[in-house]
């Protein structure tokens, strides 16, 4: 791939989904977008970024981001969070909303649905504490494929053993045998909890509505400095006052906003800077996930 190739793309993909390329990843770019370019009908790279370069191509453009943007996921991905939000977010929380009976959580970056279906699969484990309760989980990715996936809801059998506990894969999957195989269903009633949505975290969040906890992880390594303040940003506007953010184990905001302030004690996890923060103890007792 030519060096104003790879530049072209590079600030192509920055622009739709403020994914930074780093200028030594010409081999990722060309793995990624060689079968883009063939099911386009095109021979190789050049030629379609020839193609891609025209006003007209807009459909091309969008699947370019997909291919570039489809990063992979796992069921309790880091254990740690999972255990920040039974062990820490929901007990304050369930106390909190004990009036309205009601929360929201948003799973920022989804992809194949692995993250808002763990969070629902702890909701589960709560039983009757939770009964009566209106919980909304909202997932949300840029990338229409991954999107597609999560909604059905199947995972192959390497999908399943990474991070997904026996206990909860008995509980919760049943398995089944499709066009592309074997593979393992999560019950309808995990699904149902997910509300699956495409979005790009570039644009305005406002339409969003506001929530409690907010799962933003392994998203914003991607982002150059001043889209990841963009974004703590207006994270830091949709969220409760008492809410919770929740970020991956290599990011922070460090240097970047003034909107938040971190959890003592409780890696990756913050609270809006209004927020006091206090060593009380919880008015409801921790959950914890066997096995998790």
């Amino acid at each position: 791939m030519k060096d104003d190739d790879y530049t072209f793309v590079a600030r192509l993909v920055k622009e739709k989904s403020g994914l930074v390329l780093p200028g030594d990843k010409h081999y990722l770019v060309e793995s990624r977008l060689s079968p883009v370019a063939r099911d386009a009908g095109n021979s190789g790279l050049a030629d379609f970024i020839t193609r891609l370069r025209r006003p007209e191509a807009m459909a091309l453009r969008e699947a370019v981001v997909e291919a570039m943007t489809t990063n992979e996921s796992l069921f309790f991905r880091d254990k740690v969070p999972f255990e920040h939000f039974t062990g820490v977010m929901l007990p304050q929380l369930l106390a909190a909303r004990a009036a309205t009976r009601h929360l929201r959580i948003w799973s920022a970056a989804a992809s194949t649905g692995q993250e808002p279906y763990s969070l629902a699969m702890c909701l589960q484990e709560l039983g009757p504490r939770i009964a009566g309760w209106r919980i909304e989980i909202l997932g949300t990715d840029i990338s229409t494929q991954a999107l597609d996936r999560a909604r059905a809801g199947r995972y192959s059998q390497f999908e399943i053993q990474r991070g997904l506990p026996q206990n909860l894969l008995t509980k919760h999957f049943t398995h089944r045998t499709d066009e592309t195989g074997d593979c393992w269903e999560i019950s309808p009633a995990i699904r149902a909890m997910v509300t699956y949505r495409k979005f790009n975290l570039l644009e305005p969040f406002t339409a969003l509505g506001r929530f409690d906890i907010v799962f933003c992880r392994n998203v914003l390594i991607y982002f150059d400095p001043k889209t990841k303040t963009e974004v703590l940003d207006r994270i830091a506007r949709v969220l409760a006052p008492d809410g919770f953010m929740m970020l991956g184990a290599a990011e922070t905001i460090v240097g970047l906003t003034d909107s938040f302030q971190a959890v003592p004690g409780r890696r990756g996890l913050y609270q809006l800077a209004s927020q006091p923060l206090n060593g009380r103890k919880p008015d409801v007792a921790p959950t914890r996930l066997p096995s998790v």
